[in-house]
């Protein structure tokens, strides 16, 4: 069973694995991975033009950790009138994207999921009823 620090460490080194660190000291190392993915985001900007990029995500707890990522590195995501919640615009270098804050947004989201459907289960199973396994097949 995961706990919250163990999700928390996990989502630290994800970061820390993107950014290229190769040490996984507490907050220092989260600082600096993030000031390594932000040089890294410079380095694809001044080779390549930024461009408008459309992001569709599943809910909100997906749009809120994208949100969160982007602008953890400096991006500013925006929404056009009548777009849906779930969309998400972003004005960026599209190596960017493809190499650093996508692939880590997927790893992060799937830490949060297998975590939040591991919580779900649980309390279920604690506070429901034990059997909350898949209906029988006839």
């Amino acid at each position: 069973m995961t706990t919250e620090q163990e999700l928390k460490e996990k989502l630290r080194k994800i970061e820390a694995l993107f950014a290229g660190a190769s040490t996984h000291g507490e907050r220092q190392a989260a600082m600096a991975a993030r000031d390594r993915i932000k040089e890294k985001l410079k380095a694809f900007e001044a080779r390549e033009q930024p461009v408008e990029m459309k992001f569709t995500l599943g809910d909100g707890w997906h749009v809120r950790l994208f949100l969160a990522l982007c602008r953890r590195y400096g991006l500013k995501p925006y929404r056009r009138h009548g777009q849906r919640r779930t969309t998400v615009m972003l004005t960026v270098v599209p190596s960017f994207v493809d190499d650093l804050l996508w692939p880590e947004y997927e790893q992060l989201a799937d830490a949060l999921r297998e975590y939040l459907d591991e919580a779900t289960a649980r309390i279920i199973r604690e506070e429901v009823f034990k059997d909350a396994e898949d209906p029988e097949p006839r």
